[in-house]
């Protein structure tokens, strides 16, 4: 883990690269602290309560901007493009476009293993700094961001691909079998645990997907079944 002084020049740094000087700067050093820096510290918090409160804000900004761009379409054409949009992949990508790995804390261990470019660290700290920026300045703030570093991904969301689960769900629902998804095993430390989850569809071979979180882990498994039985997502 990098000294203050360092933590400190990146924070100002990444607060240079997003064009928002922050009033509260506490706000944004926890949004940028992974909990493996904490080590036993109760004045510290990491990002996951900003997390929470991000996701909301970000949900929030893309379906206003998706009923802007498509007036005239239903909710069930809708929520493909703010599915694409609001996926842990989405808020990675743009972690990227804005470097935000650069100025995440996090422990030696952590930044050993490669941490400041794991996508699940990377799609969190996103979601974090969205509401660090919607606290400290408003929605103006936080919307800004999200158009400037999701870019033309609201755009390219025009082709936008049903996200795997709904593929296979429909997929199922098509020849009236039941879907269901286990978790067949759970590793590592609380702050960046792995599932192994099997997607079972009745009178077929389970598949298996591993991720960061349940969700990414049953979406792995949705696209190995999808691919096994030559169905595209």
């Amino acid at each position: 883990m990098s000294g203050p002084r360092q933590q400190d020049a990146r924070l100002s740094e990444l607060e240079r690269r997003i064009g928002h000087a922050f009033a509260d700067r506490e706000l944004l050093r926890e949004a940028m602290t992974h909990a493996s820096s904490l080590e036993g510290s109760k004045k510290r918090r990491s990002y996951d309560r900003l997390e929470f409160l991000g996701d909301r804000v970000l949900g929030l900004v893309v379906a206003e901007r998706l009923l802007e761009m498509h007036a005239g379409e239903s909710e069930g054409d809708l929520a493909p493009r703010y599915n694409a949009l609001v996926n842990r992949h989405a808020c990675a990508r743009a972690a990227r476009a804005a470097d935000l790995g650069d100025a995440v804390i996090l422990s030696p261990s952590e930044e050993a293993s490669g941490g400041r470019g794991k996508e699940a660290i990377l799609a969190d700290v996103c979601e974090a700094l969205i509401a660090a920026l919607y606290l400290d300045s408003g929605m103006e703030t936080a919307r800004a961001f999200v158009h400037r570093f999701w870019g033309d991904a609201f755009e390219t969301g025009e082709t936008a691909p049903r996200d795997a689960k709904t593929a296979l769900q429909e997929w199922a629902a098509a020849k009236k079998r039941g879907l269901s998804y286990v978790v067949i095993e759970q590793t590592g430390p609380e702050h960046a645990p792995r599932f192994v989850v099997e997607a079972r569809v009745d009178g077929f071979a389970a598949t298996r997907g591993e991720g960061g979180s349940k969700r990414d882990a049953q979406r792995a498994a949705a696209v190995a079944f999808l691919k096994a039985q030559g169905v595209h997502g």
